[in-house]
């Protein structure tokens, strides 16, 4: 019955990573539009390389095969642009969602889970740290690609949107000079131990069936 088994695992991340993606783009009970992104994106970065890691290092910790936090980081893209194209089908722009870009960074935690012979403390540190530094990076080239995000914004606006969090035109500060760093500098630290935090689940959930 091990087929049986491997197939549940790898259907159990299928369901893992489509409600992860649905935390992600919901965060704030309102989708991952553009003017979230754009106007408080070292936030952004925090709460989408954190929820990245901890995802990806569980699954890939529980099957032990490198690989694993890319194909949960690729069922992620997948679901956000089925509902990018379910919201476009309802007659709002093609920019209106901007797809967050997971795949990278779920790569450089594998091939450092592969690079370090499967070592876990490896992969926690080393790959967190990874994950931190390059999403920020990576999906500040993709925001870069938006026509003109702050349209977007002013032009679409949603009623569910919390109060705190209404499109504001970006102001010329400290940080908002380089959010790229700050968001790489803050998810760096931050990923590490929510990456640990992940192992740790993986653990429990292996005595959880042993029990």
């Amino acid at each position: 019955m091990v087929w049986l088994r491997r197939t549940t695992h790898y259907l159990f991340i299928v369901v893992v990573a489509v409600n992860s993606t649905l935390l992600t783009i919901n965060a704030g009970d309102y989708i991952f539009y553009t003017d979230w992104a754009w106007t408080s994106f070292v936030v952004f970065s925090i709460s989408q390389s954190t929820m990245l890691v901890v995802g990806a290092i569980y699954y890939m910790l529980f099957t032990g095969v490198p690989g694993t936090a890319t194909y949960y980081a690729t069922i992620m893209t997948i679901y956000t642009w089925v509902a990018k194209g379910a919201w476009f089908a309802l007659g709002y722009p093609y920019d209106f969602i901007a797809v967050p870009v997971w795949i990278p960074s779920a790569m450089l935690l594998d091939l450092t889970y592969w690079a370090t012979r499967r070592n876990k403390h490896a992969a926690i540190i080393i790959g967190g740290t990874l994950v931190g530094l390059s999403l920020p990076i990576f999906n500040m080239i993709n925001l870069l690609l938006v026509r003109d995000p702050l349209e977007m914004a002013f032009k679409y606006p949603r009623p569910t949107l919390p109060p705190y969090m209404t499109p504001i035109e970006p102001q010329v500060g400290k940080f908002n000079n380089s959010p790229v760093a700050l968001g790489s500098g803050a998810g760096a630290v931050l990923s590490v131990p929510i990456a640990a935090l992940g192992a740790k689940l993986n653990t429990w959930t292996y005595r959880w069936m042993a029990a």
